[in-house]
């Protein structure tokens, strides 16, 4: 096993809270024989009282189709994937994002310029359940794309020598800013200020993953040097992903309209934890969720809570 796998199978092996690892399990359990894995991330992962705060999984299945008794969630699934669902149990409530185990190691991987599965699990996660050790298999190569595919991306936008932590923060803070997010700015320095110990051991194995020649010496990354028109092109692929990915947003909104039950309350519950704002949903945003959710953005947007 290649360094990083190891240390991603270490990681995602470590054990859950009994409650977490129980919601997991129901999880797949509503989707049946597609089960293939659950991922717990995000968050969560670093608070030990749980209640009253909303989980984060991903559900990996083996085929849309088998998934679901509806078609139309497949083919929407497979159109703009992930479909994404509210669920509760054991007093604990959740979110849950659905991916085939295709394009979970696709999505995850430096073969998209859509950051949103690459840089979620370029964080620590969890495997809070797996249906055998073939899918658990599966998912930690899976998840071991995810830290190479983040700094490949990073590279051109990251100067030749860099402290070993900056090199995380500022790659993830390229890919804060390629979606529609409610976090503060500071956010993507705290997801690498609460694991430090975590992203320095991460960070030779995961360069050398990337193929990105680098020497290590006294916390700093040096990095074999790149000329300005590498430069120029990863700022002109980075401005792309951020007109793809605040677009692609906002047709995940779109779509989660018609699968997220109460999810324009969430959307304002997250937006106020993280932005620190006090936005109050109306009666008719309820009723039209969609619409109520795009009437936000623009004050969101004017008023730097949604960047």
């Amino acid at each position: 096993m290649e360094p990083l796998d190891a240390l991603v199978a270490d990681e995602l092996a470590t054990p859950v809270d009994p409650r977490v690892a129980a919601l997991a399990a129901a999880i797949a359990q509503r989707h049946g024989a597609a089960s293939r894995a659950v991922l717990f991330y995000g968050s969560c992962l670093r608070e030990s009282q749980l209640d009253g705060l909303m989980l984060d999984f991903y559900l990996i299945v083996s085929d849309y189709r088998a998934a679901y008794p509806q078609r139309w969630l497949a083919a929407a699934n497979r159109l703009i994937p992930p479909n994404v669902f509210p669920f509760a149990a054991g007093g604990l409530t959740a979110k849950y994002a659905v991916l085939s185990e295709a394009d979970f190691a696709r999505l995850a991987s430096g073969a998209t310029r859509g950051v949103s599965v690459w840089a979620r699990f370029a964080q620590p996660a969890r495997l809070a359940w797996s249906a055998n050790a073939i899918a658990r298999r599966r998912a930690i190569a899976a998840v071991a794309g995810a830290a190479p595919a983040l700094l490949a991306a990073a590279r051109p936008m990251l100067p030749d020598g860099i402290d070993r932590l900056d090199l995380w923060r500022q790659a993830f803070a390229l890919t804060y800013a390629a979606e529609l997010r409610a976090e503060r700015k500071q956010r993507a320095a705290s997801v690498v200020d609460a694991d430090p110990a975590r992203y320095a051991a991460f960070t030779a194995p995961a360069l050398a993953a990337a193929g990105l020649g680098a020497r290590i010496a006294d916390g700093a990354v040096h990095l074999a040097p790149i000329g300005s028109e590498a430069r120029a092109a990863g700022a002109r692929l980075w401005a792309r992903r951020r007109r793809e990915g605040k677009a692609l947003t906002l047709l995940r909104l779109a779509k989660a309209s018609a699968t997220f039950a109460g999810g324009i309350d969430y959307l304002a519950w997250k937006i106020n934890r993280h932005a620190g704002t006090a936005i109050k949903i109306r009666p008719w945003q309820r009723r039209f969720p969609l619409l109520g959710a795009l009437s936000l953005l623009p004050r969101l947007i004017g008023g730097g809570a949604v960047r």
